[in-house]
């Protein structure tokens, strides 16, 4: 069984473009919608991603915050491109941009389509309480706040939300 420690945040600026070393384009959708996770009825999410030319079916337990149990299968592309065909919600496009600072990979969403102008910023840790320096670029963190999820933007994207939720008002810097 594997474990994922993400933390999730928002960007302050674009400053963080300049130190980018490697960008994918994704296309993803789940197999089953948010309200059967939310009301209990499933406790994973289950996705079908094309990421450059790989592909891959995933299931992550739903749990807020920033640890879920992750399972990650490769699959052939022609079959991955029938599952997205299957999917539910809309399909949560994005290019994911890799950048090195200060020992971590983070990975930056830059959301396109319903999603499009949203960019958000992971980091993967090896334990709830590693310490890890926070880029000058890095805004408010966005971990435990649902909306955020990719599952979540699958049902009801960016272009959906309302203006306080778009201006992130709910959510405190922690610097």
């Amino acid at each position: 069984m594997g474990i994922e420690i993400e933390r999730k945040f928002l960007l302050r600026n674009e400053v963080w473009r300049a130190a980018v070393h490697q960008t994918v384009p994704m296309a993803q959708g789940y197999l089953n919608d948010l309200a059967l996770v939310d009301s209990g009825a499933m406790h994973a999410s289950v996705r079908v991603r094309i990421e450059g030319e790989a592909a891959f079916l995933n299931i992550k337990s739903r749990e807020l915050g920033a640890r879920r149990q992750e399972f990650e299968y490769a699959v052939p592309v022609d079959e991955a491109q029938a599952l997205l065909a299957l999917c539910v919600g809309g399909r949560v496009e994005k290019h994911r941009h890799y950048i090195r600072h200060a020992g971590h990979l983070w990975e930056i969403d830059e959301f396109h389509g319903a999603n499009a102008g949203l960019v958000v910023a992971e980091i993967e840790l090896a334990s709830e309480d590693e310490v890890f320096e926070r880029p000058d670029w890095l805004g408010a963190e966005a971990t435990d706040v649902p909306r955020y999820y990719n599952l979540a933007l699958a049902s009801r994207p960016f272009s959906q939300w309302r203006e306080d939720e778009r201006a992130a008002t709910d959510l405190k810097d922690n610097d």
